[in-house]
């Protein structure tokens, strides 16, 4: 089961996959960017845009819920390419009639259709990659796709300076038009056409819970990836409520405080990438970043009292930075397993981190801010899911070296 691989990380797939994922962060994050204006245009009272803001959340993060799993089982059995070529166009169209919905049922159904789609792109994108790379550089292609691919927070963002909503959202559809069109020249993994001649499970989800190791290194898989969704999920997205508690009296805009941590962490996931390929170690290149997210956690909860806006807002990018090893958390993960499961286990490990903030990382924090307070509530929140993370990290296998050229 040999392949010429492209020595290159800046090969097309490479190419291809980042612009792909810069489109999937656009999309993903442009709700949360454009949420009060789009929900005011469609008449709104103040606190609907709280209730309806977050129930439309909710359905965007079942759609990638149970997207994960469809685009995962299809990866392995269809190939990667169909579901890169799939999932862009379903969440491309549901972006652009995003653009057009006039009430929020239809903004619910609507994302969470686009959810569906958005699950799809990174798993298969760092699962192709994985495969046409030579071991030696994966890492640094991998953490290529997610550097690039993350700015497409900062572009959303700066989109919404300029433009109406509606506009944004067909901006996003359009991108995701055009990048088909990219497409067509990436070739598909030879592994996968390999393995599709073997007499093994192809794309079989119940693999991954039907065998103690294997699920234990699928658990694993997604703990240490916890930090990134708390600090966006919780520290960054309730930045505003965090900065009343600390005493800051400068208005925080969640939007603005988005955009300096996912420009931090798209830093961080290139440097990352060198960092593990200098020390030729997934796991210290890990520990090093999870070191650097609890100094700005520490940072975050100790230095903001009577602080300013923009201090806050230069701590989150910090704290985006020491969260930037979202590409080396999914390459892990995509490392751990055999080819017949490989696109299954990285397409639904950072989906389920994604979920976890519904049913784990939020339902703790408001468990503990409401036996204390909203400060307090949170710190403790940071010191539980970084014990848990490191935990994991320790018990999780090194995958540097790993030759993926295998099945389950």
């Amino acid at each position: 089961m040999t392949e010429q691989k492209d020595k290159s990380i800046f090969s097309v797939a490479v190419l291809v996959a980042a612009l792909g994922y810069f489109v999937d962060i656009y999309d993903l994050l442009l709700f949360s960017i454009v949420r009060v204006e789009s929900l005011r245009s469609l008449n709104l009272t103040d606190a609907q845009l709280l209730t309806e803001g977050e129930a439309i959340i909710q359905w965007q993060m079942w759609g990638l819920l149970i997207g994960g799993i469809l685009w995962g089982v299809m990866g392995d059995k269809k190939g990667r390419l169909s579901v890169l070529f799939g999932s862009i166009l379903l969440y491309s169209i549901a972006n652009i009639a995003n653009g057009l919905v006039q009430t929020t049922d239809q903004y619910k159904v609507i994302r969470f259709i686009a959810g569906i789609g958005l699950a799809g792109e990174l798993g298969a994108g760092i699962t192709l990659v994985s495969e046409l790379t030579p071991k030696e550089k994966r890492g640094l292609a991998t953490s290529l796709v997610a550097g690039v691919g993350l700015t497409g927070a900062v572009a959303a963002f700066v989109l919404k300076l300029y433009f109406d909503w509606r506009t944004c959202y067909f901006v996003g559809g359009g991108l995701g038009i055009a990048l088909l069109l990219l497409r067509v020249s990436v070739s598909e993994s030879g592994m996968f056409h390999t393995v599709q001649k073997a007499n093994v499970q192809k794309g079989n989800l119940f693999m991954l819970f039907n065998n103690k190791d294997r699920f234990k290194r699928y658990l694993l898989s997604i703990l240490i990836g916890l930090p990134t969704w708390f600090v966006i999920g919780v520290l960054i997205t309730f930045s505003n409520e965090f900065g009343k508690y600390m005493g800051i009296t400068e208005k925080i805009d969640p939007g603005k405080s988005i955009m300096f941590a996912y420009a931090g962490i798209s830093l961080g996931d290139i440097l990352i990438g060198v960092l593990s390929q200098w020390l030729k170690s997934r796991k210290k290149a890990l520990y090093i970043f999870y070191g650097i997210t609890i100094f700005f956690m520490i940072l975050f909860f100790t230095s903001q009292w009577n602080g300013s806006a923009s201090r806050m807002y230069w701590i989150c990018g910090g704290l985006g930075f020491g969260a930037g090893f979202w590409a080396i958390f999914v390459t892990m993960g995509a490392e751990q397993f055999g080819t017949n499961i490989r696109a299954t286990a990285a397409t639904t490990i950072p989906n389920m981190v994604r979920g976890m903030l519904a049913i784990l990382i939020l339902p703790l924090f408001q468990l503990l801010r409401g036996a204390t307070d909203y400060y307090t509530g949170g710190w403790i929140a940071a010191v539980i899911i970084m014990a848990i993370t490191i935990v994991a990290a320790i018990l999780s296998k090194e995958t540097f070296h790993k030759d993926l050229d295998f099945v389950e």
